[in-house]
């Protein structure tokens, strides 16, 4: 064991107020402790204004987020409601242009093959027309037109003219074609022809009508014969 130190005999202050030291064997003798001095509170002051300095810019950083946030979700909803407006007409435009788009293309499908049989119709008609006239069928109409405006004719005498060897020579087609298409009234033709035997020589109505219904003569029907006799003195 250790002995206690023996006081200092010149009564030295520092020797004094140090505690005893003890004694270690041969090892290093540990540091003396460390002052308390007003250094320290000033240290200890510095780092406390540093800190309500930090507290301060976090309030302050904190309300500006706050405040950036009550921003942002004011501004939102405007966004949203603009975006909603827009919308709308977004697709009331779209709609509105595919309506007019589609009404021309369904207007046109519509009148199309209205047109084309419209245009297609009378071409076949012709076809088929000139088809079923016989050759020299026109010729024979001019001729058989030019006989029924000069004097009074039946259709069966017309059709004699037109065919007879002694005549116009026609094909039989030909003049069977013209007497079917000739400008002619065979009421008013056998009417006339009654009048020209009437005035020219004089005959009865029963001699008139045998001349208008011979096979040597006018060759009318009987009915237009019997109609020229009802009307002769009109």
């Amino acid at each position: 064991m250790s002995l206690p130190p023996t006081p200092d005999p010149q009564g030295s202050s520092t020797s004094a107020n140090l505690p005893p030291q003890p004694q270690y064997g041969g090892g290093p003798a540990p540091a003396a402790p460390q002052k308390k001095g007003p250094g320290k509170w000033i240290a200890l002051g510095c780092g406390g204004c540093a800190l309500i300095v930090i507290i301060f810019l976090i309030i302050v950083a904190a309300a500006g987020l706050m405040g950036g946030g009550d921003a942002a979700k004011t501004s939102a909803p405007a966004t949203a409601t603009e975006r909603t407006s827009e919308a709308p007409e977004e697709a009331v435009t779209e709609t509105a242009t595919e309506e007019a788009s589609e009404e021309p293309v369904e207007a046109a499908t519509t009148q199309e093959p209205a047109e084309a049989t419209t245009e297609q119709e009378p071409a076949e008609e012709t076809t088929e027309a000139k088809a079923d006239i016989p050759e020299e069928g026109e010729v024979a109409l001019s001729k058989a037109q030019d006989y029924v405006d000069i004097m009074p004719f039946s259709k069966k005498g017309l059709y004699d003219q037109l065919t007879s060897e002694y005549g116009e020579q026609f094909p039989e087609d030909a003049a069977q074609y013209a007497v079917d298409n000739v400008d002619a009234d065979w009421n008013a033709e056998a009417l006339e022809a009654a009048k020209s035997y009437r005035e020219s020589m004089s005959m009865s109505k029963e001699a008139i009508r045998d001349q208008l219904t011979s096979e040597y003569g006018e060759q009318f029907t009987e009915e237009e014969a019997q109609y020229a006799i009802d009307h002769l003195d009109d």
